[in-house]
């Protein structure tokens, strides 16, 4: 039982996850470990919070609160009614991820409102503390409103008691999610996405977010003055937040606090705070490895539409079929086989595809069928071209269609600055629909994985059939413009990927893509591709490179066996924007798998192979950049090499420039 006591003997209590209060006024909670403390108190009537980690104030005391229709503010003149305070432990298990068993353990403070005015409207506020860090909703309840309510602006502020560096993308921006990441001090912010991932002056690493984003718009984080943030909802296209009637209950605000960043990595805060599997026979929800005519597409080999180089013909999607048999992979992706494709297709002009009629020279029944003969699955493509009024007039059929022919994953594109040409992927308009597509998918035993997304806020756990997206930028950069810096897949882990998996399409062993367009290649070496495979989670693994690419390529058994679900998770080192090794062990059996990737710096790390079995040996089988390889001397080059190991030993592991390494951990 939690127990209240005043706060001013706080200081002496050596309970674990207490609240206290010194007056009606004034409430605190702590985590179930006594580190993270959040402080609610109402100043001159306005609701405020704060949170510490230990002796280090995070949160300074902080707005709360909610502008409605008509400058209609909820934010003043409230009491605390009541509170009510409560413990939650339990662990759970993932139908797939990263890790499968997760405990969600927490303390819980719920503080009931109610405006002092004549409209006596109610607000409750939901705190929850963890171990990892914090989190906090507003619950609107049902209090006999009858016309629409509006949210114009929410109020919740997160006032930093210390400036720090942060690593952001710019919200707000034509391309979404795609930007590269820009390291600058708090305080010198404009707008940004989150997950927002901060390395404080404090030494703490924070990462802001938000869990369980349905039925509202998702937040951005707008700079204020000094080192405050404020919630920035994204906005209707008539400037409307959020519209809703009777009630409304908004997603969990997160914050995660760790001692260094790679602990930020093993948090699983955000889906601890989605609501429990809903989907009741998960059997045929499956996590795999996929190649595909993708990146043929992509480096002008062959194209999306008709014509001499069409890339979706049934010729090539048989050949296709073929070399997956001979590379002994299961899956694979056919994009541009319906009606539709041209080359301005992508031009903001809602465009017009069919989801139902094949495009000349790809007839999907015979190539399906003959995908099934040869022990290969299909992975269906959408490209909605952001004209959903055209893709939802169609979905049922679409996903009919693919369930006839034996597909039961499909990947949904939303290539457009706007949806509709009109709404922002991540407002409430475009949540709702992401989510609808999400429960229709399930209805139809469809698993999905999207581009152009919605950022993840752990709905998988809900929809576990919500298996990745893209919402970064993915590998395809690397085919057409001038591409991601080496440095950029040591920043993904700390930031993007906190919110979860990406289909960043790795595994490209061209580096120098020889039959691409000019001056265009992969900044990195090919053993980094390999490792890539482990640091970058992907329940759906594409192997994204010309399948003759692999061919009697001694590296690509690494691509063969590396897993797509995990039993654990552990990050050995890293720095953001410089280094990350990772470990992750194998569900279906005792293998270990590691990569490590640096950024333009060669570097030599040591690591203790202590997150091995105890008291038995393994053979460690290493793929690393050759002797002199980096990324600009034999880039393509890997070195392979066996090695018998213990968990008492440990090993050197030399990287060249924007190069890595991966090794399986087989037990002997």
């Amino acid at each position: 039982m939690i127990k209240k006591i005043p706060l001013i003997a706080l200081a002496l209590s050596t309970m674990v996850g207490c609240i206290s209060q010194n007056s009606e006024k004034t409430y605190q909670i702590q985590s179930p470990n006594g580190e993270n403390t959040i402080q609610f108190e109402l100043t001159d009537l306005a609701p405020q919070y704060s949170v510490k980690h230990g002796n280090t104030e995070v949160i300074v005391p902080s707005k709360l609160g909610f502008v409605f229709k008509d400058n209609d503010t909820l934010q003043h003149n409230f009491e605390v009614v009541s509170q009510k305070e409560s413990s939650y432990d339990n662990t759970w298990k993932q139908v797939w991820g990263e890790k499968h068993s997760i405990r969600n353990h927490y303390n819980e403070l719920v503080v009931h409102l109610q405006e002092k005015s004549e409209k006596k409207r109610k607000l409750n506020i939901e705190f929850r503390a963890f171990d990892d860090g914090i989190a906090f909703r507003y619950v609107f309840p049902e209090q006999g409103i009858k016309d629409s309510i509006f949210i114009m602006d929410e109020l919740t502020t997160f006032n930093l008691k210390e400036d720090g560096k942060a690593w952001w993308i710019p919200a707000y921006d034509e391309q979404r999610y795609e930007n590269l990441f820009t390291a600058s001090p708090v305080s010198t912010l404009d707008t940004v996405h989150t997950p927002l991932t901060i390395e404080s002056k404090s030494g703490l690493a924070l990462s802001f977010h938000e869990a369980n984003l349905t039925d509202f718009a998702s937040t951005t984080l707008a700079h204020t003055t000094g080192t405050t943030l404020k919630t920035d909802l994204v906005p209707w296209s008539d400037g409307i937040k959020v519209r809703t009637t009777k009630s409304f209950r908004t997603p969990w605000r997160t914050l995660q606090i760790a001692k260094k960043p790679t602990d930020l990595i093993t948090s699983y805060l955000v889906l601890n705070l989605n609501e429990p599997n809903k989907i009741e026979d998960t059997s045929w929800i499956e996590t795999f490895k996929y190649i595909g005519i993708w990146w043929g597409m992509h480096i002008g080999k062959y194209t999306f539409w008709e014509g001499d180089k069409q890339g979706a013909t049934t010729v090539h999607a048989k050949e296709y079929i073929n070399e997956a048999n001979k590379l002994g992979i299961d899956h694979l992706l056919i994009e541009g086989w319906n009606k539709g494709w041209t080359p301005s297709w992508y031009e903001n002009a809602m465009h017009q595809f069919s989801f139902t009629k094949e495009a000349d020279n790809f007839n999907l029944k015979e190539v399906t069928d003959y995908a099934a003969d040869h022990g290969v699955k299909i992975v269906g493509y959408h490209e909605t071209g952001s004209n959903l009024k055209n893709y939802l007039q169609q979905i049922d059929s679409a996903f009919a269609l693919y369930k006839k022919r034996g597909i039961t994953t499909v990947k949904i594109g939303h290539v457009g600055s706007k949806l509709n040409m009109k709404e922002w992927h991540h407002g409430q308009f475009g949540v709702n629909y992401f989510r609808y597509v999400l429960k229709k998918a399930a209805e139809y035993g469809l698993e999905i994985y999207y581009h152009e997304p919605i950022k993840d806020t752990g709905e998988r756990r809900t929809y576990p059939n919500m298996m990745s997206r893209e919402g970064a930028r993915g590998q395809e950069y690397n085919a057409w413009s001038d591409g991601n810096p080496t440095s950029y897949t040591t920043i993904l882990p700390f930031t993007r990927l906190l919110a979860g998996p990406m289909d960043y399409t790795a595994g490209i062993l061209d580096v120098n893509i020889e039959q691409g367009y000019p001056g265009r290649r992969v900044h990195s070496t090919a053993a980094k591709q390999l490792a890539l495979t482990v640091t970058v989670f992907s329940p759906l693994q594409m192997l994204a490179d010309l399948p003759e690419n692999y061919m009697n390529q001694p590296a690509f058994k690494f691509l063969q066996d590396v897993p797509t679900d995990w039993e654990d998770t552990k990050v050995l080192n890293g720095e953001i924007g410089q280094y990350i090794t990772t470990v992750r062990k194998d569900i279906n059996s005792d293998d270990w798998f590691l990569g490590s990737i640096t950024n333009e710096d060669a570097r030599s790390l040591s690591i203790n192979l202590d997150f091995l079995d105890k008291n038995v040996s393994y053979e460690a089988q290493i793929y690393k950049d050759a002797d002199g390889t980096d990324i600009d001397h034999n880039p393509t080059k890997i070195d392979i090499q066996k090695k018998k190991v213990s968990a008492s030993d440990s090993l050197t592991l030399e990287l060249g420039s924007g190069g890595g390494t991966a090794i399986r951990f087989k037990k002997i």
